[in-house]
């Protein structure tokens, strides 16, 4: 491999975006893709920089053998590039993955043309970051209903998922999954899926099965959860506690004449 190849290949192993990958440098993500497109070749200082990132030397860094960069490869994906849609101010919008189009997502999430095509909305109250909403089906996540959309971020790096944190994960054999996750990579490759419901067993999942991973930040629910019938509330009680409350009231006012 030439030096544009190298830093193109190890940045997708990182499953960093140009965008993400030129914040870390410091520089223009124009600057990016004209190293990887072999436009230009980056200074020493920057060799230095990107050594740092992709845990490895300037020496192994252009010795186009990029099988000695780093320790990433072994929780590489395949994933080439996250796709997003901007609006007419150049700003991401959340691209939602309905339950229809989840089977479908896996084989689409890199094509710009599948994504194009998914509903997309804002919601202001998020912090900035790049985020995409998917349609839960299921319930071994209870509390969180079937049909709720869990809004996520993107998580540029499979080694930055923090324990019992909920994420949603992209992955080969089961498609689009959402579960409290506990990270065992660095101990065996592994990340440790939880169910809320406990009716569901917890299970281990390779890192090599992950497409992509993002991290759950808020959730939208046409439906309100349902009280627990040892604690539910009869029509005619609520009534009751209204004609009460409203007596009190009467009283009161009464007692201040």
């Amino acid at each position: 491999m030439k030096i544009n190849e190298t830093i193109r290949f190890l940045r997708k192993q990182k499953l960093w975006t140009q965008d993400v990958f030129a914040q870390k440098l410091g520089i223009k993500r124009s600057l990016v893709g004209a190293y990887e497109e072999g436009r230009a070749e980056p200074r020493l200082d920057l060799l230095q920089k990107m050594a740092e990132l992709f845990d490895t030397t300037v020496d192994k860094l252009i010795s186009n053998d990029v099988t000695s960069v780093g320790s990433s490869e072994k929780f590489a994906r395949g994933k080439e590039v996250l796709v997003v849609t901007m609006d007419s101010q150049k700003k991401d919008n959340i691209e939602l993955v309905p339950q229809k189009a989840a089977a479908g997502y896996l084989n689409g999430y890199a094509d710009p043309e599948f994504v194009k095509e998914l509903p997309r909305f804002k919601l202001p109250i998020l912090p900035q970051g790049t985020y995409r909403a998917f349609e839960i089906s299921g319930d071994s996540m209870l509390p969180i209903l079937p049909g709720t959309i869990v809004v996520a971020e993107y998580v540029d790096n499979i080694q930055h998922i923090k324990n019992g944190k909920t994420y949603i994960l992209i992955t080969q054999r089961e498609g689009i999954v959402y579960k409290r996750v506990f990270n065992y990579l660095n101990e065996n490759g592994k990340l440790f899926l939880v169910s809320d419901n406990r009716h569901y067993a917890p299970y281990q999942i390779d890192a090599e099965e992950i497409v992509e991973v993002w991290s759950a930040k808020a959730y939208i629910s046409v439906q309100f959860p349902d009280i627990d019938s040892k604690h539910e509330v009869s029509t005619e009680q609520l009534a009751g506690m209204v004609l009460d409350l409203q007596k009190e009231i009467l009283d009161l006012k009464q007692s201040r004449k």
